[in-house]
């Protein structure tokens, strides 16, 4: 069984922060946890835009708290997200997300898993394999 909790992950090298300033993520199971799949807290900063396209893995998204929206880029279609919204990009949706008036807290699970220390290059894109955190 493995039990974490939130406040313990974020104080060790779980918790990474995106290379532009706009998002921050908790990564609390990865793929050496070995459950097919890892599961994140992320934060979406209060009025960021992070342009995201997913094309080696899947992602379903909770919000938990705050609020802002998700644009997908193939029709500008726009997607308000607040507490209670889950999207699932199931088709590696290419997105733009945008943190609104207050933080964002999202619930957020990968499969393929990700290593831990990913962050998105400047296509949006998590690499398949990355550096794995301790």
């Amino acid at each position: 069984m493995i039990v974490r909790t939130l406040a313990e992950c974020e104080a060790t090298d779980r918790k990474v922060h995106s290379q532009t300033g706009t998002w921050n993520s908790t990564r609390m199971l990865l793929k050496d946890d070995n459950v097919g799949f890892s599961f994140h807290i992320t934060t979406i900063y209060a009025g960021s835009e992070t342009h995201i396209h997913y094309q080696n893995h899947f992602e379903a998204v909770y919000c938990i708290s705050g609020n802002g929206e998700i644009e997908t880029t193939a029709d500008g279609k726009i997607y308000r997200i607040e507490p209670g919204t889950l999207y699932v990009l199931d088709k590696h949706d290419e997105h733009l997300l945008r943190g609104g008036s207050e933080d964002m807290k999202l619930a957020c699970v990968f499969n393929p898993p990700l290593n831990g220390r990913e962050v998105h290059d400047e296509s949006g894109v998590y690499p398949l394999e990355a550096e794995t955190i301790a």
